[in-house]
């Protein structure tokens, strides 16, 4: 009696700046098929909480909507999230992204977080009860404050105004308002998926760490460490102590300080990444019966390790006793490295194109190539 023909899921993340999680997945199923015509293949695009979250959730049958929203600095932009029967799943970078900037010019003092409390409410609209809140690629550092804002708090200033956007703009915060936040948040569940567990204060802060990748100078991360501390200072007259403890909850200051607005006001919970979006796609039901999982990223590094999408596809196999082989563009994990985190082979583009932008403006081809070596090492034959 021939062998049962092997099932292969296929659960990359994103190859940032040359391919997404679908079409990795896709290019990777054209070469498998090439060298295991027979192998049965489920396709599982994942994501962690940062870009591609969204595209992710529709691969895995999410339904897309769209809102109309404020971008990072107030232009509006269309923006989508996720959503299947009262879960939602949004993208921070939808709305208030680095690459939602106009014409790409980082705006570190004045970006702000409108657009992602603008989805939160669309979500609401669509009648979600549970959101999952991805965090990553955020061009702001105002601590959530403007997603508050677009949830019904007012934010004012001495002279009883409502703040303007951006992060330096909360040096001037007087008093925070928050009996008109939405009703319904309620009755909902926030989750913010995130890997990131830094504080929002001090030097490991949202200011601090991640100030400058989005454009601040050194002054301009002093001025938004004193608009951050200032904001904790004002809802601590209306939260009491729980303001200053979710202010050094680790995750608070992921997306620049939206984290901590989440969980000081909206009651969120903070939750790993990938393991929240395994769980929301479905990852655990697709996984039973395969016989090998392959997943991937562009670069497979020490990061890696600590909580990105491949690490965490791994380690879900792993419990269930499932192989999994790794496809990057760059290896820079050595042969332990590679095993401890959980993968029986890791498989780089660059073996086969060691040029980097080349194989960047041919990684389809290139992981079609490695899908077929994969494929002839790891499965049976027949």
């Amino acid at each position: 009696m021939p062998p049962a023909a092997p099932r292969v899921l296929i659960a990359p993340d994103k190859f940032k700046g040359s391919a997404s999680a679908g079409q990795v997945a896709e290019s990777l199923a054209l070469g498998i098929r090439r060298a295991a015509p027979g192998a049965r293949l489920t396709l599982l695009p994942v994501a962690d909480g940062g870009d591609g979250t969204v595209d992710a959730a529709l691969a895995a049958g999410f339904s897309r909507r769209e809102a109309s929203v404020a971008g990072p600095v107030g232009d509006p932009v269309r923006a989508a999230f996720a959503l299947r029967g009262e879960t939602a799943v949004i993208e921070m970078a939808e709305a208030g992204g680095l690459r939602r900037l106009p014409e790409g010019r980082l705006r570190p003092l004045d970006a702000g977080t409108r657009g992602t409390g603008e989805l939160i409410r669309a979500a609401l609209d669509a009648g979600a009860t549970r959101i999952v809140l991805g965090v990553g690629g955020s061009a702001s550092t105002d601590g959530g404050a403007g997603m508050l804002a677009a949830l019904g708090a007012r934010l004012l200033s001495a002279d009883g105004r409502d703040l303007p956007g951006g992060g330096a703009a909360l040096n001037r915060l007087a008093a925070a308002d928050l009996t008109a936040l939405d009703p319904r948040l309620a009755a909902v569940r926030i989750v913010l998926a995130s890997d990131v567990d830094n504080p929002l204060l001090g030097e490991h802060g949202a200011a601090a760490v991640y100030g400058p990748q989005k454009g601040a100078t050194r002054q301009d991360v002093a001025t938004l460490e004193a608009g951050l501390a200032r904001f904790v200072d004002v809802l601590s007259r209306t939260l009491g102590p729980a303001a200053p403890r979710a202010a050094r909850s680790p995750g608070a200051g992921a997306a620049g300080g939206t984290g901590f607005a989440a969980l000081a006001v909206l009651g969120a919970t903070r939750e790993s990444g990938i393991e929240v979006l395994l769980d929301v796609l479905g990852f655990d039901r697709a996984l039973d019966g395969a016989d090998l999982v392959v997943t991937g990223e562009g670069c497979l590094d020490r990061q890696t390790l600590h909580g990105k999408a491949p690490a965490g596809v791994a380690a879900a196999a792993r419990r269930r006793g499932v192989p999994v082989a790794a496809v990057c563009g760059r290896l820079d994990l050595s042969a332990g490295q590679v095993a401890e985190a959980g993968f029986i082979g890791a498989y780089p583009l660059a073996d086969l194109e060691p040029d980097p932008q080349r194989s960047m403006t041919q990684v389809g081809p290139l992981l079609e190539r490695v899908g077929e070596r994969l494929a002839a090492d790891l499965l049976p034959r027949g």
